[in-house]
């Protein structure tokens, strides 16, 4: 048996490929492209001919470059709209979900039933009257505030007034441009 093992080394001794000194790596097709971009710029070759040919060299890589990106973006695009289908499906299919979809709005179909008769209640209604009327209180209460602070700033020159208890105040002052008079 140890005459076969001798044999097995002997054989992948004479078959194996002598090791390399150096690693050498492919370069990429972008690295490719840049270095053919890089000689064309560098041109230093006095016959026009190889010049020609070196960018024609150049523009056909760029040219497979370009084409092997638009073709692997296709196809990602692809891929992307597979999975996105497959996701929708697995949620359009899930029985549980579309079973708690339906509770769902059988529930909020309730909730609308419910809200509308409270929105006719005598309480709600009255409720709905002291808002609007604090409302309009309330806008009356600033457009004449806004009136006195435009007032106490233009005599003042000041965007602050002090109050009886000894705080201070202060304001902004803004203006609205309105629409135009016909």
């Amino acid at each position: 048996m140890s005459d076969d093992v001798q044999q097995l080394d002997a054989a992948e001794e004479t078959t194996a490929l002598p090791e390399a000194e150096e690693d050498l790596q492919l370069e990429s097709g972008d690295d490719l492209a840049a270095a053919a971009l890089a000689d064309a710029n560098d041109l230093t070759i006095d016959d026009e001919t190889a010049a020609s040919n070196q960018l024609a060299d150049t523009l056909s890589s760029l040219q497979n470059v370009i084409e092997r990106n638009a073709d692997l973006l296709t196809q990602i695009g692809s891929d992307l709209k597979l999975k996105r289908e497959s996701l929708k499906n697995i949620f359009d299919n899930d029985t549980q979900l579309s079973e708690v979809t339906e509770q769902q709005k059988e529930v909020t179909q309730q909730v609308k039933e419910r809200k509308s008769k409270l929105q006719t209640s005598p309480e709600v209604t009255q409720l709905k009257n002291q808002i609007g009327e604090l409302n309009e209180q309330k806008k009356e209460i600033e457009e004449a505030l806004s009136n006195h602070l435009l007032n106490y700033y233009q005599m003042t020159n000041s965007t602050s007034f002090d109050t009886s208890d000894g705080d201070q105040w202060e304001f902004n002052i803004k203006a609205k441009v309105k629409g135009r008079k016909k």
